[in-house]
């Protein structure tokens, strides 16, 4: 298998983190991926790119003739390549508060890459169509806050993408400051983030 990845993609974190979980991380053979986000849209980079995945979106998951795209749909594959523990449950409350909590986090980290490539745009900037997107990523904040209250030694899809949202938001927007007010919260993203595969995908403070 091969996975099209960017190194500061949440999106991306969050499936090698799961491969990671499922066992399944030495299976994959991880590739850099020019995405052109700072070039012109009509490029060989893009072309190229579009020839793997409509959407021209990373991360892309490539298994013999199978190409797989969206973080949610490339999880939920790797979750059937190996026995528990299953990241998605099967079925039951469990099951739907697992893909709520997925919704949240991704919502999270689409709102913190769109802030991203606005902060980016500099100096043309629209600064309340920035507030828009932080108020999102606040409120959803909350809603995670409200429903990561317990330490458990389970991870599951929800947790995986919770927690690679909080990462996310203290690599790129620590000047949210979301543990404040958030100690639950904060207490369980420090429970999680010392696991070996949050550790092994922790993207580096270097970093553009």
């Amino acid at each position: 298998m091969r996975l099209l990845y960017t190194p500061f993609s949440p999106f991306s974190r969050k499936v090698i983190v799961a491969a990671y979980e499922k066992g399944v991380h030495g299976q994959i053979d991880i590739v850099l991926t020019d995405v052109g986000t700072h070039v012109p849209l009509e490029t060989e980079v893009h072309d190229r790119l579009s020839r793997t995945t409509p959407l021209m979106k990373i991360p892309v998951l490539i298994d013999g003739d199978l190409t797989l795209f969206d973080s949610r749909v490339i999880a939920e594959y790797l979750d059937g390549l190996s026995e528990n523990p299953r990241l998605l449950p099967e079925g039951g409350r469990a099951r739907w508060l697992a893909l709520k909590q997925q919704a949240i986090a991704d919502g999270i980290m689409e709102a913190a890459i769109l802030c991203r490539f606005e902060i980016t745009r500099a100096p043309s900037r629209w600064p309340e169509w920035e507030r828009s997107q932080k108020r999102r990523i606040i409120q959803a904040v909350d809603a995670l806050d409200a429903q990561f209250t317990k330490q458990s030694p389970h991870i599951d899809i929800g947790a995986i993408s919770a927690a690679c949202a909080l990462g996310y938001l203290d690599f790129r927007f620590d000047d949210l400051n979301w543990r404040k007010g958030r100690p639950a919260l904060a207490a369980w993203f420090e429970n999680v983030e010392s696991r070996p595969s949050m550790q092994a995908t922790r993207p580096s403070a270097a970093a553009s």
